[in-house]
């Protein structure tokens, strides 16, 4: 006989697949360090001068592959919308009964009639972000426009969680500082994350059961 899951057990194997977060997939390299290439050999022709050319101007700032770039992290945002409506809109109608003629049988006095409608629609939303501190990536490529790809992660180990910070993007030499620092707004085609996970991650998310719940709710 084929055994026979009871109906909590099923219940909860539907559902369950349901009811998990939606986490966006990242490749693994996305963030991977670069290492530096190793050095071409040297020609066999005798010559003093065997190392790449660097330009005097340049000094120690970060250009090739492999070197280390420091991004400082700004960033802030700060968005704001308000949306309001009114109508109205009102009627009156009145009607007095002669007091001569047939119709002054009935006794004179006001008929009146009225209506009147009005709505009103308000609607508020603010949301603001603020990220600071410093990670140092690596120099992932060279392009030939003087643009630069980085990429690099910062993994902080906590009593109670791990909290990992990730950047990578394009940079353009020319706004990198003679100590090989940048602003994160300089970053063009930012990604970045700022992700935990520990039971301090955990006790902030809803459960999958209340997570299933929200989203069948219709309120």
């Amino acid at each position: 006989m084929r055994p026979r899951l009871s109906k909590g057990l099923l219940l909860l194997l539907t559902f369950a697949p349901l009811t998990a977060q939606a986490k966006e997939k990242v490749a693994p390299d996305t963030f991977a360090v670069t290492m530096p290439a190793p050095p071409p050999a040297p020609p066999a022709n005798g010559s003093i001068f065997q190392g790449a050319y660097v330009p005097l101007t340049s000094g120690g700032r970060a250009g090739q592959v492999g070197d280390i770039i420091t991004i400082q992290l700004v960033e802030r945002t700060a968005a704001t919308k308000s949306n309001a409506a009114g109508t109205q809109r009102d009627g009156n109608i009145g009607l007095t009964p002669p007091s001569t003629g047939p119709l002054s049988l009935f006794n004179p006095s006001d008929v009146a009639m009225g209506g009147g409608q009005q709505f009103k629609g308000k609607g508020d939303a603010s949301q603001s972000n603020a990220l600071s501190g410093e990670v140092s990536v690596t120099v992932a490529a060279v392009y030939p426009n003087g643009t630069m790809l980085v990429k690099g992660e910062k993994l902080l180990t906590l009593n109670r969680g791990d909290e990992r910070v990730q950047i990578a993007g394009i940079v353009r030499a020319i706004d990198i500082s003679p100590d090989n620092r940048i602003l994160s707004t300089r970053v063009a085609n930012a990604n970045i994350r700022y992700v935990g996970k520990g039971e301090i991650a955990r006790a902030s998310q809803q459960g999958w059961l209340q997570r299933f719940f929200s989203i069948i709710s219709p309120f």
